[in-house]
């Protein structure tokens, strides 16, 4: 088949950039009605009784529904069912819903909800997770015995003794922020009653088996009895998993309640108000180095914000546990990591899940550590970190892919010129340098370096389905249990079926895929779509292309392992047919060309009391440089040009990997410049995007994306993944370039430069 490889190639670019591509709230069926949320003032309360006669009589309204019409379970949660999706007696954060209005209109269902009145008593409101730590702290889970969500623990080798083996010790603390995922659309849902008693669910969320989950418990009937059905996500992120999944389940409620077509569409401040956000975490590192410039031991705490309800905080923190100590060789670590629950806005799943905050850390303590030791940065790292076979801190031997940290440094260091820029750096007297615009400006360069476990690993069951069922015609409809958030998983799906079948891509039709038609696949979180789909698409495929050479061996005069696919034909020996002729061949015996694949991740363990085992089945491997400029006398920070290399296994489509690369990147750039959820006694205060401030065009610098190749044979498609790694260490390199800069270390995000009046 032609070669795709420098060609971008999306099946739903079309339907995108002319406005065809139909989004949930753009869905409208005959007698809908329109559902919002209703909420109060507090952040921590009892509630007494909630009264919806006023908001009840309202022009329109036809019904006002609590948590005692729900008749199902009125609790959600993927690890830990602790969140009321209506509160029942207890208000624990300010994002609770206590009820939703349903009316004719959506102006009629707003203006009904100002009328719910909540009785309530105002409880102390927890605040700070190290106050929520303290013995006999108030519990915001009366149920629980403690406010600590989990400890994950690191424990490997001798840390007294590595540590009395230092010829010196670095000790630092570190602060990032809560932030939030920023999706252009705002979350949404559409749920019909069918007539066959199916509740039928449209929504704008990412896993669509656990918006099953939660919607069949809300209203208490069996899985069968509701279909949720994909449509185009605009932007997830990792932010619409719980919250959108809610959202679905709540509308479905109406939907079942008033037996009528609910729409429920958020505006940004309730979603801002009610969705989770990025973990703050704060965290305390000690690390032992030698003058020969290897790391001894690395003792690290770090405590995580949960919010009022669990939702995925001991995934989050599992990975950061694991990753806390990054890519690099340490004999002896003592880790401890705490999810804690306050009575702020919960916090959950966000692109990195757990790995940016502690990337943010370790990088900078590694630059610290060189310099300290008079060490090049690049050399420091060199030194110490993971090479092929070595172990991490896991005890897990990096033995059955390529480690590709040092290809993934080399790109970068040579193509972004690295050295000649790290020795023009102002470190804090400013001087034109270069490409510096003024003489007031401070120019520094930075670099930080990571790895990543890909998939689920040992913190859920990785598994995921694919179905090639080919037409009589020859067209082929594909469908797979992932979920395409915008991100162009359908499109990668597509080109892998189509190479392994050795087809054209023009010949395959993505099927939306539907709950009640392929299995539970998992959800699309931690960069697993295109490894577990995308090896289950390669399984189906495989096993089709079986079945065939065998039926149509014969007319080839050749042997079934002879049969080749090709150039959109079979070809054997000397004969050859054309895809379409086989196909017709195929069903001319009666055969069906169709074929279900799986895929099952490799076997990984985990031991919870030390914190050992293989974590995660293969790894991805990336590094990023950035340059700036910082404008001594006001603190303004330009970014002048930024790199990464990544090692992606194999790269199925070259341009949409470089899409998520600079995408990775210019989130990353907000989370270490400019983004924070400012919250003002657990409620927040920027609940628009004119005062949460993302990233703009002008604040982006020039990227460079550099692909990284190294087949896995973990992956039947060689391909891994990329959606999180590149948004990880951003953060890292500014704050390393801000120092090379400025000559003063930055602990705290966002980073904001201060200068002296």
């Amino acid at each position: 088949m032609p070669s795709l490889k420098n060609k971008a190639w999306r099946n739903d670019a079309f339907a995108k950039v002319t406005g065809q591509a139909r989004y949930t709230d753009d869905l409208k069926v005959h007698n809908m009605l329109h559902a919002v949320p209703v909420y109060t003032d507090h952040v921590h309360a009892h509630v007494k009784e909630i009264r919806t006669a006023a908001a009840g009589a309202m022009p329109g309204v036809v019904r006002v529904i609590t948590a005692r019409d729900c008749p199902g379970s009125i609790r959600f949660g993927q690890i830990r069912q602790d969140y009321p999706m209506l509160v029942e007696e207890t208000i624990r954060s300010h994002g609770d819903v206590v009820a939703i209005v349903v009316a004719e209109s959506r102006a009629q269902a707003k203006a009904a909800a100002a009328r719910v009145d909540v009785d309530a008593e105002a409880l102390p409101a927890l605040l700070d997770p190290d106050e929520a730590l303290k013995a006999g702290a108030a519990r915001v889970h009366q149920s629980e015995e403690s406010n600590i969500v989990n400890h994950h623990k690191i424990r490997r080798g001798d840390i007294a003794k590595r540590f009395a083996e230092s010829d010196f010790i670095l000790e630092e603390e570190f602060a990032t922020q809560r932030v939030e995922h920023a999706y252009i659309e705002p979350e949404s849902a559409l749920c019909v009653p069918r007539g066959d008693g199916v509740m039928e669910v449209y929504g704008s969320m990412q896993p669509p088996f656990s918006t099953r989950r939660c919607t069949a418990a809300m209203l208490g009937v069996a899985l069968s009895e509701v279909e949720v059905r994909s449509v185009p996500v605009g932007g997830g992120f990792g932010g619409k998993d719980d919250t959108a999944a809610i959202v679905c389940a709540r509308t479905a409620l109406a939907a079942r309640l008033t037996g009528r077509p609910v729409k429920m569409t958020y505006d940004r401040e309730w979603s801002l108000r009610e969705s989770y956000k990025r973990h703050p975490y704060r965290a305390r590192y000690r690390m032992g180095v030698g003058v020969d410039g290897l790391i001894k031991a690395v003792e690290a705490h770090l405590v995580a914000d949960a919010g009022a309800y669990c939702s995925t905080t001991p995934f989050v923190t599992w990975r950061s546990a694991v990753q806390c100590c990054g890519p690099y060789r340490v004999d002896a670590v003592h880790g401890d990591v705490y999810g804690v629950y306050t009575n702020n806005g919960f916090t959950g799943a966000m692109r990195g899940f757990g790995s940016p905050q502690v990337n943010f850390c370790i990088e900078q303590l590694i630059d610290m550590a060189a310099e300290r030791a008079g060490i090049d940065p690049i050399e420091f790292r060199r030194r110490n970190m993971l090479a092929q076979g070595d172990e991490t801190i896991t005890g897990q031997p990096l033995d059955n892919h390529t480690v590709g940290l040092e290809h993934v440094l080399d790109r970068v260091v040579d193509e972004f010129d690295y050295a000649d820029k790290l020795g023009r750096c102002s470190r804090g007297r400013p001087r034109p340098r270069g490409r510096s615009r003024d003489a007031d400006d401070l120019y520094g360069v930075g670099l930080a370096i990571s790895y990543r476990g890909m998939s689920l690993g040992a913190e859920g069951m990785d598994f995921n389905a694919a179905i090639v069922n080919v037409q009589f015609d020859g067209s082929i409809l594909l469908e797979v249990a992932v979920h395409e958030n915008g991100q162009g998983a359908e499109s990668t799906m597509v080109l892998i079926l189509a190479e392994e079948m050795g087809v054209k891509p023009e010949r395959i039709r993505y099927r939306q895929p539907s709950t009640s038609n392929i299995p539970d696949g998992g959800p699309t979180v931690a960069s697993r779509a295109t490894l577990m789909g995308g090896s289950a698409v390669v399984d189906a495929a495989r096993k089709l292309k079986k079945r065939m050479a065998e039926i149509l061996a014969p007319r080839l005069g050749c042997a079934p392992d002879a049969v080749r696919f090709e150039k959109d034909c079979v070809v054997g020996g000397t004969e050859s047919l054309s895809f379409d002729e086989a196909v017709h061949l195929l069903f001319v015996e009666k055969e069906f060309p169709y074929a279900f694949g799986e895929f099952k991740a490799p076997t990984v363990d985990w031991d919870e009391a030390t914190g050992s085992g293989r974590a995660y089945f293969t790894y991805v491997y990336g590094c990023q440089a950035v340059e700036l400029v910082v404008n001594a006398k006001t603190g303004k920070v330009t970014l002048l040009g930024a790199a990464a290399a990544h090692d992606v296994g194999r790269a199925i489509n070259p341009p949409m990997v470089l899409g998520q690369f600079y995408g990775g990147m210019a989130m990353g750039i907000g989370y270490a410049l400019h983004e924070e959820v400012l919250l003002d006694e657990g409620r927040v205060t920027n609940l628009n995007l004119d005062t949460y401030r993302i990233p703009r065009a002008r604040d982006l610098p020039e990227m460079k994306g550099l692909i990284v190749e190294n087949t896995d044979p973990n992956s039947l498609s060689g391909a891994k993944g990329v959606a999180e790694p590149t948004i990880e260490l951003m953060a890292p390199a500014i704050a390393n370039a801000l120092y090379n800069a400025t000559g003063k270390r930055y602990h705290r995000l966002p980073m904001k430069v201060e200068v002296a009046p």
